[in-house]
């Protein structure tokens, strides 16, 4: 099959900057896709056709009887449109030609090693996304918006505590207009817009960062009391094992901070909560999206086990509470072979059917009974908590 799309990854330097094979497809090309930038740098004329807004490839795929060029900056296939064309093609309609992209651009500038920087496409996701990578020492290159969203994202910076930072704002790279800027956290954030396209580099330096190993501090996430203790946590994202790419049912969602947890540490991972509360489950939400984790988690409002059957199938399943024998012989039936349960309860009935229901279904039970130092007058002593009965399961 002979592609009928090429996809170009167009630099600043336009034309001058296309291998001659990108030039003679563009020239070829009956209909010429792309932002209104990028029709302007190939030069397409009447031939441009933009974008549709909100995005969609729709007006792209109904030219497939022509010969067709579709425009990313720099490589398509990151952080670009190259993925979602191509998802929508048989591998033999279409041809992919990049350029270097901003990220290589900005490397190729600053001096820094690539495989060494973490590198973000925020131009079309919240600041928060790059939380959890801001560290001590750490160098992140970070593509925008627009030059006004520069003074926001130093400003945001700030808010996290890592106002001491240095920044460098990169702009139009690659192009006659091509402009580096480099200061302060403040000194950035004071800027006026500049030029676009633009990418900000950070060195980190301030705060600490969050940690890589699970039971982040109850105080990060916003709850009513309603929370898996951060000691608990850490025994229960062990027990369930997150790994890349796998879905979670995280059943009693309460402030969701064991899918908040799962979703960092499985890195690709989703997660489905379900929680009949409608205030807990906007403030689960809300937690996410304080953690930059929210486009992965779907929050349904239920009492289990309603609404399950409409969810994807599950990796793993975690019962924060309110567990009952007709919940259980649900999972049994609706979950595939080879799911994981990990269940908590603290209370003597939980006790009692996760005791029968192991002795039936097999796993490991836990418990854990934990105590942390409080004033006993003049002196401290122990304050015991609840103990919490832990039952792990592959069902």
């Amino acid at each position: 099959m002979t592609p009928w799309l090429t996809v170009i990854g167009i630099g600043e330097d336009g034309l001058a900057g296309l291998s001659a094979e990108a030039k003679a497809a563009l020239a070829a090309a009956e209909f010429v896709f792309g932002g209104s930038r990028h029709l302007v740098l190939a030069q397409a004329g009447a031939r441009g056709r933009h974008w549709p807004v909100p995005f969609s490839v729709a007006p792209l795929l109904a030219c497939k009887s022509s010969r067709v060029v579709a425009l990313c900056s720099g490589d398509p296939f990151w952080f670009g449109a190259g993925s979602v064309l191509a998802a929508k093609l048989d591998s033999g309609e279409w041809w992919a030609l990049p350029a270097p992209s901003s990220f290589s651009l900005a490397a190729a500038r600053l001096g820094w090693r690539l495989e060494q920087v973490v590198c973000l496409g925020l131009h079309a996701a919240p600041f928060a996304r790059a939380r959890r990578h801001l560290t001590h020492g750490a160098r992140l290159i970070c593509l925008l918006r627009g030059a006004e969203s520069v003074a926001a994202f130093a400003a945001w910076l700030e808010a996290m505590g890592f106002g001491a930072s240095r920044l460098w704002v990169l702009e139009a790279l690659g192009g006659a207009r091509e402009r580096v800027l480099a200061g302060s956290v403040a000194e950035i954030a004071a800027l006026e817009p500049g030029r676009a396209p633009v990418a900000v580099a950070v060195e980190v330096a301030g705060g600490l960062g969050l940690p890589r190993a699970p039971g982040l501090p109850d105080e990060l996430f916003v709850h009513d009391g309603q929370i898996t203790k951060r000691a608990v946590r850490a025994l229960t994202i062990s027990a369930l094992g997150p790994r890349p790419g796998e879905h979670l049912w995280d059943i009693g969602l309460g402030a969701g901070s064991v899918s908040v947890e799962w979703l960092l540490a499985s890195g690709t991972g989703r997660a489905s909560g379900v929680e009949a509360d409608a205030a807990r489950a906007a403030r689960a939400q809300s937690n996410a999206e304080a953690f930059g984790v929210e486009e992965r988690l779907h929050v349904l409002q239920a009492s289990a086990p309603e609404g399950l059957d409409a969810l994807a199938m599950p990796d793993a399943i975690f019962i924060g509470g309110g567990a009952n024998a007709a919940l259980l012989e649900r999972l049994w039936a609706l979950a595939p072979a080879g799911t994981r349960l990990v269940a908590n309860g603290v209370t003597l009935e939980s006790e009692a059917l996760f005791t029968n229901w192991a002795a039936a279904k097999g796993g490991a039970l836990l418990r854990v009974e934990m105590a942390g130092a409080a004033p006993l007058g003049r002196m401290r002593g122990w304050m015991p908590a609840r103990p919490v009965l832990q039952w792990s399961v592959v069902l």
